[in-house]
């Protein structure tokens, strides 16, 4: 899952919609750091969670 994530994206966390949308600050391993909307930095371990990746063209 790691691979295909890059600091810039934009993810959604998918058990936690109030959240909002997310830009993905580092990628290290299984340990993603996002900054999101309304929950602010938060530590994913890509091994249990898979972040969905926001479509640009849905923008």
């Amino acid at each position: 899952m790691t691979a295909i994530i890059e600091p810039g994206m934009r993810v959604r966390h998918p058990d936690r919609p109030d959240w909002g949308t997310g830009q993905v600050q580092s990628v290290v391993g299984d340990r993603i750091t996002v900054n999101f909307e309304h929950a602010g930095k938060v530590l994913i371990n890509a091994a249990v969670v898979h972040l969905d990746i926001e479509d640009e063209a849905r923008r």
